[in-house]
C-alpha cells in the first residue's frame, strides 16, 4: 500500500488496529491525537490486572506501530481546518468516534467529503451505524464478548455465572483486521470504478462473523452451544478431546476425520493393540465405543508428562496441539519461524519492544515497522509536508489548535 495515505481519527484499539495493519502493508497512516491528552488509551495504567509501563505500553504499541502522530484539537475551528488540509491528501478517513462527536467536531462524512469527494470513509462502532442503538457506544468487553453471545458460548453452563473476557482488546484486534480488509476492497473498487465508498464494521458484527457457524445453527434449532468443563467430553470421537498429562499439562487431540489415522494414532498413544480391536479399528465402531476409547486414552496420556507427549506426538500423522499460554507462544519455534514476532525500537531507549505481526504475510517476507509514535510526535513534519508555513504552525500552536 505504498502511496496510500490513511487519516485516522480514532482512539483505543478497535479501528486503530486497522490503521496498524494498513501501516504494516505500507500505507502512510497519520494518527490524529488530542494535543494535550493524546489517545485516551495512553493513560491506561492497568491491563488485565497487570501494571503497565507508559514507555513500554502494549495497548499503544500493538495498534499504533508504524504510524505518525499529529496533535490536533478537532473541537476548534482552526484544528478542523488543519484536519481538512490533511484530508485533502488522504485516500482513507478512519474513525471510531460516535456520530454525535463526528457531527459536533465536523469530521463526519459530509464534512470530509466536502474537501475530498474521493476519500474512502471507514467507520468502526460497537453496534453498527444504523438502527435504534446507532448512538450507543461500547467496547469489545460489551459488544464483542458480552452482548454477542461469544462470552456465553465460551462459559461452561456448570459455572453458574459469566466468564469475564480474559484477553484485553480481543474483539478490537479481530475487528481491526476486518476493517483493513474492507478498506482494501474499497480501494480496489475505487481504482476499478472511480467510486469512493463508505464502509462500516461493528464489534457486534465481528463477533457474529467469528461465531457464524454456531449462530447459524442456533437460528436453525433454537439451541445454543456452550463450552464444556475440563474433564468432560461429548464422547462422540475419542480422538477429539483434551487429555491431561501426569504433571498437569494438557494435550488436545483434534483428529476430526479419523479415516486413515486410526492405526498411527493408537500406536503413538502407546495402545497399538487397539488398532486391531474391532471396537476401535474403524471410524463407526470408534464412534460407537467413544466413551471407552476416551477412558483408555485418558489413562495412557495421564501416565506420562507433558514434555514427553509434546516431543513424542510430533511424528503422529493426526492433528493435535499442546495446550499453551500466550507467553509460551512467544518462544514457539514454529511461530518464530513464521516471523510472528517483530522487534521495534522502544520508546524508552531500552531493549527492543516485541509486537505481533499481523496475520497476513506477503512473499514470506518478515515485517519491517517502527514503534508507535509518541503523542503528537510528527505534527510539525506532517504539516510542513503539506506546505504550511512555519509562521502559521507557530500561530496554530499559540492558539492550542495543534501540539
Amino acid at each position: 500500500m505504498e502511496g496510500v495515505r490513511v487519516l485516522e481519527v480514532a482512539q483505543f484499539t478497535f479501528v486503530p488496529a486497522a490503521g496498524a495493519i494498513l501501516a504494516d502493508w505500507g500505507a502512510d497512516v497519520i494518527k490524529v491525537e488530542h494535543p494535550v491528552r493524546g489517545d485516551a488509551q495512553r493513560g491506561f495504567i492497568n491491563m488485565g490486572g497487570f501494571q503497565l509501563d507508559p514507555n513500554r505500553h502494549p495497548l499503544i504499541e500493538h495498534p499504533n506501530r508504524g504510524k505518525r502522530s499529529v496533535g490536533i484539537d478537532v473541537s476548534t475551528h482552526e484544528g478542523q481546518e488543519v484536519l481538512y488540509e490533511i484530508a485533502k491528501t488522504a485516500d482513507v478517513f478512519l474513525t471510531n468516534y460516535m456520530p454525535q462527536a463526528r457531527q459536533k467536531n465536523k469530521f463526519d462524512i459530509e464534512h470530509i467529503r466536502a474537501v475530498n469527494p474521493n476519500i474512502i470513509y471507514a467507520r468502526g462502532s460497537a453496534y453498527g451505524d444504523k438502527g435504534p442503538e446507532r448512538l450507543v457506544g461500547g467496547f469489545d468487553g460489551t459488544a464483542f464478548w458480552t452482548r454477542s453471545g461469544v462470552g456465553h458460548a465460551l462459559t461452561p453452563e456448570e459455572l453458574g455465572g459469566a466468564l469475564p473476557q480474559g484477553i484485553p482488546a480481543f474483539g478490537d484486534s479481530i475487528g481491526g483486521m476486518n476493517i483493513a480488509g474492507g478498506i482494501s476492497a474499497a480501494l480496489f473498487h475505487r481504482e476499478r470504478t472511480g467510486e469512493a465508498v463508505e464502509l462500516d464494521v461493528s464489534l457486534l458484527s465481528t463477533a457474529w462473523w467469528a461465531a457464524g457457524a454456531s449462530v447459524t445453527q442456533g437460528m436453525e434449532t433454537g439451541e445454543t452451544m456452550r463450552s464444556l468443563m475440563p474433564g468432560t467430553t461429548t464422547s462422540v470421537n475419542p480422538f477429539m478431546a483434551n487429555y491431561q498429562t501426569s504433571d498437569g499439562g494438557t494435550i488436545n487431540l483434534c483428529i476430526v476425520s479419523p479415516t486413515g489415522y486410526i492405526r498411527d494414532t493408537w500406536e503413538h498413544l502407546g495402545l497399538p493393540e487397539l488398532a486391531d480391536d474391532p471396537r476401535f479399528s474403524d471410524v463407526m465402531p470408534l464412534i460407537q465405543n467413544a466413551e471407552e476409547g476416551v477412558r483408555l486414552i485418558t489413562e495412557a496420556i495421564a501416565a506420562k508428562p507433558f514434555e514427553y507427549w509434546r516431543r513424542h506426538l510430533k511424528t503422529m500423522k493426526g492433528q493435535w496441539a499442546p495446550f499453551q499460554s500466550l507467553v509460551d507462544l512467544a518462544t514457539d519455534e514454529q511461530a518464530l519461524a513464521n516471523d510472528m514476532v517483530v522487534e521495534v525500537e522502544a520508546a524508552d531507549g531500552g531493549e527492543p519492544f516485541k509486537v505481533v505481526r499481523g496475520p497476513v504475510q506477503f512473499n514470506h517476507e518478515p515485517l519491517e515497522t517502527t514503534r508507535a509514535p509518541q503523542a503528537s510526535e510528527h505534527t510539525e513534519i506532517v504539516l510542513m509536508e503539506l506546505g504550511l508555513e512555519w509562521d502559521r504552525i507557530e500561530e496554530l500552536k499559540d492558539k492550542g489548535a495543534i501540539a
